[in-house]
C-alpha cells in the first residue's frame, strides 16, 4: 500500500488562500466536483474501507486504511477504472453495498511538487489538504504558507467531521449539497 503525506489546514479563508499560492507561483491545476460511494468491507473492517470516486472525467477504485492519526498514517492502494456506475454494479455483484453516497468540491494546485486541495464539503466550512511525498515536503508546505498550525490536523475526513464538527458522515446514507442533513447526524 502507498502512504499517504497528508494534513488539513481547517476553516480557511479560500480567497486569500488562492491569492497567497498565486503570489507564490502555485499552479492552478483544475476544479473538480467529486461523487464518491464508500463501501465496508465483507466482514467490515475497522479504519478499512473502499471508495469509488469519480470527478466526471476520471475515475478510481481505492482502498484506504487508516493506521494512525500522524501525517504518514493512511495507506491506500487505487487503480483508474473506466466507469463509476459500472464499477459500482461490480461491487454490488460482489456483494457489497455503498453505505454512503458523499459530494465535495475541490480546487487543486501545485506548489514544489506539493498538492494543495481547497476543499468544499456539504455542512462545514472550506479546508486545505496539504499533501506531499514525504512529512518534510508537507512540514515544508505548512512553513511557506504560514498556516496557523493550530487549526492543522492530520485527521482523515470522516474524523474532520466527527472531532471538529460534531457530524457523523460515516452513518449519514447522503452528504450533498443539494440535500440538508438529518439531524440525527449531528452529535450532542
Amino acid at each position: 500500500m502507498h502512504t499517504e503525506y497528508e494534513v488539513r489546514v481547517l476553516d480557511i479563508n479560500k480567497d486569500n488562500l488562492i491569492k497567497k499560492l498565486e503570489e507564490l507561483g502555485a499552479t492552478k491545476i483544475a476544479d473538480f466536483e467529486y461523487k464518491r460511494r464508500v463501501f465496508n468491507f465483507n466482514p467490515p473492517t475497522d479504519n478499512k474501507w473502499i471508495r469509488l470516486r469519480t470527478d466526471g472525467n476520471k475515475t478510481t477504485l481505492t482502498i484506504k486504511k487508516l493506521e494512525s492519526l500522524e501525517i504518514d498514517g493512511t495507506k491506500e492502494m487505487e487503480i483508474e477504472v473506466s466507469s463509476f456506475e459500472e464499477t459500482n454494479n461490480i461491487l454490488e455483484e460482489l456483494g457489497y453495498k455503498a453505505h454512503t453516497y458523499q459530494q465535495n468540491k475541490r480546487t487543486r494546485y501545485v506548489l514544489n511538487d506539493v498538492e494543495l486541495d481547497i476543499d468544499t464539503w456539504p455542512y462545514i466550512p472550506t479546508y486545505l489538504e496539504i499533501e506531499g511525498k514525504s512529512e518534510k515536503a508537507v512540514e515544508d508546505m505548512i512553513k511557506l504558507l504560514e498556516v496557523d498550525k493550530s487549526k492543522v490536523t492530520s485527521i482523515d475526513v470522516q474524523g474532520v467531521f466527527k472531532e471538529f464538527y460534531k457530524i457523523d458522515i460515516k452513518e449519514a446514507p447522503i452528504v450533498s449539497f443539494d440535500v440538508p442533513l438529518d439531524k440525527k447526524y449531528y452529535l450532542k
